[in-house]
């Protein structure tokens, strides 16, 4: 097979995917979305406020369900070279998913137990060995959910022609913020009584010379939250992937390689991910614009309790303002911004506007302003979108059909490496601020502030990116790798 037939290899008529299931797909992120209310904006602010666990602690078991992110690039491949029920998204994508539910109920269990350790018995070796568990638990949760959500972005690819997978983009992504408000406000319902707020959820215990948090009374109300939304995330997968693949995935049709019994491997896969120096670079990009985007993830709900005084349901919903302004952001820039600008324009401004934003965050704590924080937060989610549509968008022009689900796990860990990072630096800033300043709204002031000067940083970076040189390189690599001539 010659290298002009392996290129110009034309795919089968296959319908075209329409408006009902771009919303269908967004079932899944929708999901992902209430999930990360329940690990990032319940759990940590239930560790840090109620149960007094070092921030860094905190953030650092939290994150390592991003930090075994390198296994998004072994889902990937094993997604693009294996099949599951004969097909190759659809199994990975419900498998995992199954698992990351159950795990994220485990995870809360070890929390507990954690806090228990610490009221009964300090920083012992034993509270050590439960926050080490909880590490391990959500480090569980992460491989779940990347062997779910790295084959559900390629399967974004399979079934999208270039010129709908803006709009695509823009249901998808606006969807997860949809999961982040609803899932705010649901938790926020749920959590809302007046047995775990304030002093109600104190008792005083005379070995610890002071008030602390009742934990069964925590559990009473926490725990059926995490039997209830782990549920629902689990129905929407299996709505948003049954019979989207059989009837749309152009993988079949567009892979050079996927009659081919010797198909492309992960050394292979990876040999064509590096063929250009534009992986790199977008690599990093994304690293520093994911760390700038998310340090605020571990301590914004604490920030809400210790700052403002917020109870634990008020903390919860102020994902609402942030996911709200977020999916104004995305599903507007996905269907007018976009087209228009295209996708590093776009993604510029909106690491502009989320800059200035982080601005009137610190200034909210500053004042202690309730209200100027929710606007805040409100137009940080909107900066926040404006950028995720642009750099999604980038993200699936840095693909190969061959390779889409390996590129994809590459970028999905850029992601998440920068996102465990991110909650890691959040933790470990706060804690250092709150060392270095005897006021608390400065040690979260200092976390607001390097995450706008990264903001800027990603745009010295993302000049550099040249989407063309990379398709070039990827595409003389891919015909190299088939051909069995890539040493």
């Amino acid at each position: 097979m010659n290298q002009e037939k392996l290129l110009d290899k034309e795919p089968n008529l296959l319908p075209k995917i329409n408006l009902f299931t771009m919303f269908r797909l967004g079932f899944f992120q929708l999901g992902l979305g209430m999930m990360s209310v329940l690990t990032l904006g319940l759990i940590n602010r239930v560790a840090i406020d109620e149960l007094k666990v070092l921030p860094l602690i905190a953030a650092g078991a939290i994150a390592m369900h991003q930090l075994v992110a390198p296994a998004r690039v072994w889902f990937g491949q094993l997604s693009d070279s294996k099949t599951i029920f004969g097909y190759h998204r659809s199994g990975f994508i419900l498998i995992g998913a199954a698992v990351f539910a159950i795990a994220s109920f485990v995870a809360v269990q070890v929390m507990w137990q954690l806090g228990i350790s610490l009221q009964a018995t300090g920083w012992s070796f034993q509270t050590y060995l439960w926050s080490a568990l909880l590490g391990l638990t959500f480090a569980f949760y992460g491989f779940a959910l990347s062997a779910s959500s790295t084959p559900f972005a390629a399967l974004l690819v399979d079934v999208t022609d270039e010129e709908e997978r803006s709009k695509l983009i823009g249901v998808v992504w606006s969807m997860l913020m949809v999961g982040i408000v609803v899932g705010a406000i649901v938790i926020s319902r749920l959590l809302n009584t007046p047995e775990i707020c304030g002093d109600a959820i104190l008792s005083y215990d005379p070995s610890q010379g002071e008030a602390v948090a009742n934990i069964s009374q925590l559990q009473a109300s926490i725990n059926p939250v995490f039997i209830i939304v782990p549920a629902i995330v689990f129905g929407l997968a299996l709505i948003s992937t049954l019979g989207v693949e059989k009837k749309y995935s152009r993988y079949s049709t567009r892979s050079l390689a996927v009659e081919r019994e010797d198909k492309i491997t992960l050394g292979s896969a990876l040999k064509v991910l590096t063929a250009s120096r534009q992986t790199g670079i977008f690599f990093s990009f994304l690293l520093v614009l994911t760390i700038s985007l998310f340090m605020q993830d571990a301590v914004m709900e604490p920030y809400g309790g210790e700052v403002f005084g917020m109870c634990i349901s008020e903390t919860t919903k102020l994902n609402a303002f942030f996911g709200t302004g977020t999916l104004v952001g995305i599903a507007f820039t996905g269907f007018a911004i976009l087209p228009r600008l295209g996708k590093q324009k776009t993604t510029k401004i909106g690491c502009l506007i989320a800059a200035v934003c982080l601005g009137l965050i610190i200034l909210a704590g500053g004042v202690v302003n309730p209200g100027l924080l929710k606007g805040g937060l409100l137009f940080f989610g909107l900066g926040s979108g404006v950028l995720t549509a642009g750099a999604t968008s980038l993200m699936l022009d840095f693909t190969a059909a061959e390779t889409a689900g390996t590129f994809i796990g590459a970028w999905g860990l850029a992601q998440a490496i920068s996102r465990g990072l991110a909650t890691i630096l959040g933790g470990g800033v706060l804690n250092l601020g709150k060392a270095l300043f005897p006021i608390p709204w400065l040690a979260y002031a200092l976390v607001f502030f390097l995450q706008a000067c990264g903001m800027v940083a990603a745009i010295f970076l993302l000049d550099r990116v040249n989407i063309q040189e990379f398709r070039d390189s990827a595409k003389r690599a891919i015909v190299t790798v088939i051909e069995g001539e890539l040493e």
